[in-house]
């Protein structure tokens, strides 16, 4: 019993570590464009200051205005302020029931859509990591680039974006531990993750060690990545 348990367990982690690197994946990198969205200083009206002497509050209002860092605030805000088990119902039977149009039908649609769940919301969480990691960078240290005759794209990735990771890495390890615990909401949509693995026992057998036992599994888990980020923490603390 205790190996018919374990290898089912196996397979259900199986199903969990896709999930959690296929999140990594896209959201690492899909996070850093949110937080250039969110940092984004383009004004298309502003060009109305210039037409007017005196422009009233609604013009110098609307000259202001960043919409596509606007936008992608208010998106993140709404992600960050739902449950992500919401925001996988809805993504995965949304289009079902408002379009009459199940997407997610074929073979892996349901780990597709959980996987498109999780890369949206921990992006953004990732994008308020980031855009923190670059605005700690002091403004001096870009200015000085710019003195120095450097293009924006040389003073981000010589510049920034080497003390961005040593400021990220700590609050974005624990996001990531976060992560492979929310790989347990798979189970909403019915992907046999590694809990939903040991309730199939407890429901078939009557049994309840085999959900217990599911915590070993996250507790090695979780404690390669603490070892590995801890790694990553001593190598990147060449600004000590």
């Amino acid at each position: 019993m205790f190996w018919t348990v374990t290898l089912s367990l196996l397979k259900g982690l199986s199903a969990a570590t896709q999930l959690f690197f296929l999140t990594l994946l896209f959201a690492l990198p899909l996070g850093l464009l949110i937080a250039f969205g969110s940092m984004s200083k383009w004004r298309p009206f502003r060009f109305l200051l210039y037409r007017q002497e005196n422009p009233g509050r609604g013009t110098a209002w609307l000259a202001a205005l960043r919409p596509v860092s606007a936008l992608t605030n208010v998106v993140v805000w709404i992600i960050r302020g739902t449950p992500l088990m919401l925001q996988l119902i809805i993504i995965f039977y949304g289009p079902g029931l408002w379009f009459d149009n199940n997407i997610w039908s074929f073979g892996n649609g349901r780990m597709f859509a959980c996987t498109v769940a999780f890369v949206i919301n921990y992006a953004c969480y990732f994008s308020v990591i980031y855009r923190g990691g670059i605005e700690g960078v002091p403004v001096g240290q870009r200015e000085a680039g710019e003195v120095l005759g450097m293009t924006k794209r040389q003073i981000f990735f010589r510049i920034t974006l080497l003390q961005m990771v040593k400021r990220v890495v700590p609050p974005m390890s624990n996001e990531i531990i976060t992560l492979v615990k929310d790989t347990s909401l798979a189970r909403i949509i019915a992907i046999t993750e590694l809990i939903k693995a040991g309730e199939a026992f407890m429901k078939s057998d009557g049994i309840t060690w085999p959900l217990f036992y599911t915590a070993v599994y996250y507790l090695i888990f979780v404690g390669i990545l603490t070892i590995l980020f801890n790694l990553i923490e001593r190598k990147l603390s060449y600004f000590k």
